[in-house]
């Protein structure tokens, strides 16, 4: 392990160099890999070196075990040991963790898409519910997000919406949220107090840049057509919708967002590229047959994930059995306690199968 922490030494001195090199901003593209391999490394390097300085510490403590003879520091540093030694094994561990093969997707930013299931105007509802839920999750993260489109639902709420998110790992965070998220709870319609059970989809795609996936415009079918605001007012009076179907794939994307055409279309092709680009990971994927796996079960969008029992107020993580019962600071954002002990379980997965090769 001590060889790893030199190497990542090397690898940190030689990343910052480049960043504080001249011209490192004249290629923004290859600027922005590098802070992200940058930012990767210092992480790995900071555990690197909490391991190694524990490491150093049992070391003297034992080397001055075998020549102190006064009985009081002998019991003293067996006491210390007895702090250290297990300190020193949890280190291990989160140093091992740190150097786990990277995806470098995970890095990326995300494409965060949320449609309403079974239920209809219910269903409608909690996609509302679930797209604020990530939004004040965002917010708290200091991520930045931006609305990409917007379908309505017949009573309120969402049949479809869609948001760029983008920040530090966003897409390496959230993509464990893709799923069916289920909700039990009796609806403001109901008038006999039944409970109805719903279901939303969400879908979290990495965010393709230019570079990652040519887009041949003669493959394309691009529609206009007039946009309406919310609740169908401020009908545009120019076609500035965009609707644009990928020909090869069939995969149709559309944006109203914006009263520019020109953005709606941006705004489009953005989403495409990155719908394309999942598609080309997920093929890669099953070429390699076992990766399925990794996704905390079967990572099938159509396996529910997860259940929001308003009643009970509680929070049910069905891929890693958690359950909690504050459902109301989830629904605000509140998800730290969940996306940490998911992306600890993905960390003891991906360990356990290391440790077997």
């Amino acid at each position: 392990m001590k060889k790893n922490v030199m190497s990542l030494r090397e690898a940190y001195r030689l990343l910052s160099d480049r960043l504080s090199a001249p011209d490192a901003l004249k290629d923004q593209d290859e600027y922005r890999k590098t802070a992200r391999e940058h930012s990767r490394v210092r992480k790995q390097l900071e555990a690197g070196e909490a391991w190694l300085a524990l490491d150093q510490q049992v070391a003297d403590s034992h080397a001055l075990l075998k020549t102190e003879k006064d009985p009081d520091m002998v019991a003293m540093v067996r006491d210390e040991l007895l702090e250290l030694e297990p300190a020193l094994e949890k280190a291990a561990v989160a140093l091992e963790a740190a150097l786990l093969p990277h995806d470098p997707n995970d890095d990326r930013d995300a494409i965060l898409e949320i449609r309403a299931g079974t239920g209809g105007d219910e269903a409608a509802l909690f996609a509302e519910e679930i797209a604020r839920m990530y939004l004040r999750y965002a917010e708290q993260r200091r991520w930045k997000t931006e609305l990409i489109d917007a379908t309505e639902g017949s009573q309120g709420g969402f049949r479809e919406v869609i948001y760029a998110v983008r920040g530090d790992g966003a897409f390496g965070i959230l993509r464990w949220e893709s799923g069916v998220h289920r909700v039990q709870r009796v609806p403001a319609t109901e008038s006999q107090g039944r409970i109805h059970t719903s279901a939303v989809t969400v879908a979290v795609l990495p965010e393709a840049e230019e570079v990652d996936v040519h887009i041949d415009e003669s493959e394309l079918r691009i529609d206009v057509y007039r946009s309406s605001g919310p609740g169908g007012q401020s009908v545009n009076t120019t076609d500035s919708a965009v609707r644009i179907t990928h020909l090869p794939t069939g995969l149709v994307v559309q944006c109203q967002d914006e009263k520019s055409q020109h953005k709606n279309k941006a705004k489009a092709l953005n989403v495409l590229r990155s719908r394309l680009l999942e598609r080309a990971i997920m093929e890669q994927e099953a070429a390699l047959a076992a990766e399925r796996k990794s996704q905390v079960g079967t990572g099938d969008r159509s396996a529910k994930i997860r259940t929001y029992n308003f009643p009970q107020s509680r929070f049910t993580d069905h891929r890693i059995g958690l359950t909690v019962h504050n459902l109301d600071a989830i629904m605000n954002g509140e998800l730290d306690e969940v996306v940490e002990a998911i992306l600890a379980f993905r960390r003891e997965e991906a360990l356990a199968a290391t440790r077997k090769e």
